[in-house]
């Protein structure tokens, strides 16, 4: 590999002075050894063998073909190829044009298996406004999907109920290949937990966005690069996966590769039954009304739930990248996803007074929802006079999502010290979602010197989201159901946003820094359909907003581009915005049960936050060194906060609202800290620390919610490489404790083993993994609300322990291209990506 370096460098500053002699011409194609497939960029070498001076060279192009012109006399040929075998033709005495033919290269093992270490390595590269991290093979995720990948990058963590967080903080922005996207779920992180983690390429955590990507998202942006292979020919990958609980998937990545296009494809089925499980035990307390005492009905409630959980997943993605012209390239794609679910739910629930049971009921609950969805989009790539970063890039993207559920609810009696109580409704829940989103982007990149560029930009998202909510109960009369029209209702939102942006960027000496504004006109807009009527409800509303969002970056390489270790600091600082979302909005209770609702609040207003970043890096040879210190200011932070209602059910149960509120001013700071190494071929370590403590500040309904809370979370993992080809992988996470004004939820730690086992089959490769995900069981949220109503203690457990046999299949993988310099497609967003 060395030598390969050192002789392309060589033949970009080689020069011939053979002017008086008569110039031949030496030309060949040149192809991989029993596949015939041509290599592109392979490297054409011509020196003289008695000094050993290299005379000329050259590279071939996508047909494997090369022409080289030499003075007449006396040469050496030969052809290189990373991971090939170097072929070289004998001295011999050109004196006329010489086609050497068909040049066949093998693959060299022990080189290519070198490669495939380096390859299998997570790294971690500090740009302006990002970090990247590259992922390797991290067998714990073999047979994963998306939502367990993103849980092994540094700073990031999904929590039990599958919501991801950033630096502690749920409110970031998810993006697929920089573009909010149907395979992010129009902002549902659960439909991440339906993705294949072997389809991520990179993930780039972004702390402090630029101007160029939008404004959302208080905590940054994770940009989730998915794979797209430059590999010519056909090539690809099937994984198939079958564990316990039920757990079964099939997905595959196939590519076609030529010269003026290229083909991809994504496919994906998962069906697992996995259980659920919820505990709580809710003491209640005397409560004042109007001067007067009042007893609640039972004193303690505990709920015992355990639901089993059956889903169908399908997703599958097309494209295609075509080649115009060397300057230009289109890109369409289609992704489909199918989501079938069926979940039956049993919840036991003992009443106490004075420490004695007094009834006991059993809720039976079955909920079905089908998702359909689909995406359309499409890429134009122009890049201006053969400069690769003067370029004109415009998206457009059509998605449209529809989702139909339904919830069969049936409580009944098993025990009871009333004679005759008051039997409980029946209730059908009818629910469909339609929701439509267009995207048009355009951005143009100009560069301004060698060091130097501007870039400009608009981006319009418009997004219409209609939930037609019906519930039907009993009626104990005459046993019949009918529509409860105080609550049905069709609730039709719209957020529509534009935005324009324009930064700048230099670098001089070993400083860089980026600085952009952008400008976004927001408009929420809602209306209600209902019978009901209340002059206290706003259902109808149209709110405008204006913002000015300033990003500047900066980073300083310490030692500068020639040293052996890189150093170097980041500095950082934005303005971004939370918008409430549909459900935040819609005024009308959803009913998670009889005894707790769920209801939006249309007089939310966006958050606003600022951050500042202070970051660094130290890479040495076999180990990597990043840290930063953050601090965040956001007013009119939405919090979800508990109340009585003052309303109870039919047998006397205090029914408690939940419902978010522009309740304070928040104030973060914190601190990360993360390390890879690599001390030897057979071990791989990797470790992040985050400490971080926020400061809230406000009041609702005279009930101050101030709380101050400290936390944090770390991860480690380590992959150790044991004899006969097997590799075995340990990963470790810790989630601090948190407080906020009302609950404190517990820690919790997670462990997850693999081991992995590679096979040869002539040019591909199986690997098969097993791995254990959550070894303790131990992964289940923990927690408990106090109000000046109740005391309630939680437990929650989403996923439990899960084993796991995966295999992976990889075919005409091994010809990795490298980038096509002239050629547009392959840049993706850079953002004066400076490495630090």
């Amino acid at each position: 590999m060395k030598l390969h370096l050192i002789t392309t460098f060589l033949l970009v500053f080689s020069f011939t002075f053979s002017f008086a002699q008569k110039d031949i011409k030496i030309e060949g194609t040149v192809i991989e050894e029993d596949t015939n497939i041509p290599l592109e960029y392979a490297t054409v070498v011509v020196k003289t063998k008695a000094d050993d001076k290299i005379i000329t060279g050259g590279i071939t192009d996508t047909k494997g073909k090369f022409e080289v012109e030499v003075p007449e006399g006396s040469y050496i040929v030969s052809v290189e190829y990373i991971s090939y075998k170097t072929k070289s033709f004998p001295e011999q005495n050109f004196t006329q044009n010489t086609n050497l033919g068909t040049v066949n290269l093998a693959l060299d093992v022990d080189t290519l298996n070198e490669v495939t270490v380096v390859a299998e390595r997570t790294t971690v590269e500090i740009k302006l406004d990002k970090k990247v991290y590259n992922i390797g093979k991290d067998l714990t995720t073999a047979g994963g999907t998306v939502s367990d990948a993103l849980n092994n990058v540094p700073s990031v963590t999904v929590d039990v109920e599958g919501a991801i967080s950033l630096r502690g903080n749920e409110n970031v922005r998810i993006l697929i290949n920089g573009k909010p996207s149907a395979m992010a779920g129009f902002g549902d992180s659960n439909v991440l937990s339906q993705l294949p983690a072997e389809a991520i390429e990179r993930v780039e955590v972004i702390t402090s966005p630029s101007a160029r990507y939008d404004a959302e998202g208080t905590a940054g942006i994770l940009n989730i690069i998915l794979r797209q292979k430059e590999t010519l020919g056909f090539n690809g990958s099937i994984n198939l996966t079958a564990g316990n609980p039920d757990n079964v998937g099939l997905s595959a990545t196939l590519n076609y590769r030529t010269e003026n296009y290229n083909l991809f494809s994504n496919f994906g089925w998962r069906y697992f039954d996995a259980p659920r499980t919820s505990f709580s035990d809710v003491t209640y307390f005397d409560r004042i009304d109007e001067g007067q005492t009042i007893t609640p009905e039972y004193r303690r409630i505990v709920e015992d739930q355990n639901v089993e959980r059956l889903n169908r997943n399908y997703n599958a993605n097309i494209g295609m990248e075509y080649f115009i012209d060397e300057s230009s390239s289109i890109t369409g794609s289609v992704f489909y996803r199918l989501g079938s679910d069926a979940d039956t739910s049993l919840n036991s629930s003992e009443r106490f007074n004075n420490n004695t049971i007094v009834e006991e009921t059993l809720r039976k609950e079955k909920e079905t929802e089908e998702d359909n969805s689909y995406q359309i989009a499409l890429n134009y790539v122009k890049r201006f006079a053969d400069d690769s970063d003067h370029k004109l890039t415009v998206d457009f993207q059509y998605e449209n999502d529809s989702e139909e559920g339904f919830t069969n609810l049936n409580e009944d009696y098993l025990f009871s010290d009333q004679t005759n109580p008051e039997p409980f409704q029946k209730e059908q829940e009818f629910t469909t979602e339609d929701k439509k989103e267009f995207l048009f982007q355009a951005d143009y990149v100009l560069p301004l010197g060698e060091d130097s560029r501007f870039e400009a930009g608009y981006r319009g998202n418009f997004e219409n989201e209609i939930t037609d909510y019906r519930l039907e109960q009993e009626n104990l009369d005459n046993g019949n159901l009918e529509v409860n029209d105080d609550v049905s209702n069709i609730f039709d939102y719209d957020e529509n946003v534009n935005a324009v942006y324009s930064q700048y960027g230099t670098k001089f000496g070993e400083f860089s820094f980026l600085l952009g504004l952008r400008l976004e006109h927001t408009q929420l807009k809602g209306s209600i359909a209902s019978d009901f009527t209340d002059e206290a409800l706003n259902a109808d509303f149209d709110k405008n907003y204006l913002g000015l969002f300033p990003t500047v970056n900066l980073i300083y390489n310490i030692n500068g581009t020639e040293s052996d270790s890189e150093e170097s600091i980041t500095v950082g600082f934005n303005r971004r915005i939370n918008r409430p979302r549909g459900w935040f909005i819609n005024p009308f209770p959803s009913r998670s049960s009889r005894t707790s609702i769920f209801q939006g609040n249309p007089d939310l207003d966006p958050a606003y936050s600022s951050t500042f970043d202070l970051g660094y890096l130290k890479r040495w040879d076999k180990f990597t060194l990043t840290t930063s210190v953050y601090y965040q200011h956001e007013t009119d932070s939405f919090e979800r906060v508990e109340e009585n209602t003052g309303l109870q059910t039919s047998d006397g149960i205090d029914i408690i609202r939940t419902i978010p509120i522009n309740l304070s001013t928040n104030k973060r700071t914190g601190a990360e800290l993360g390390f890879l190494y690599n001390p030897n071929k057979w071990l791989r370590l990797n470790s992040s620390f985050n400490f971080f403590q926020f400061d809230t500040e406000g009041e609702f309904n005279d009930v101050d919610y101030s709380a101050k809370n400290t936390s944090w979370f770390a991860r480690f993992s380590s992959k150790i490489s044991l004899p006969w080809q097997i590799d075995w992988q340990t990963n470790a996470s810790y989630r601090g404790a948190v407080q906020d004004a009302q609950s404190d939820t517990d820690g919790v730690l997670s462990i997850d083993l693999a081991l992995s086992k590679e096979l040869k089959i002539k040019k591909n490769s199986l690997t098969v993994s097993a791995n254990v995900r959550d070894l303790l069981n131990s992964r289940k949220r923990q927690s408990t609300t106090t109000t000046e109503f109740f005391e309630r203690y939680s437990e929650f457990q989403w996923r439990q322990r899960q084993v796991s046999l995966s295999l992976i299949y990889r075919f005409n993988q091994q010809l990795n291209k490298r980038e096509r310099s002239g050629r547009p497609g392959n840049g993706g967003d850079e953002d004066m990506e400076f490495e630090g």
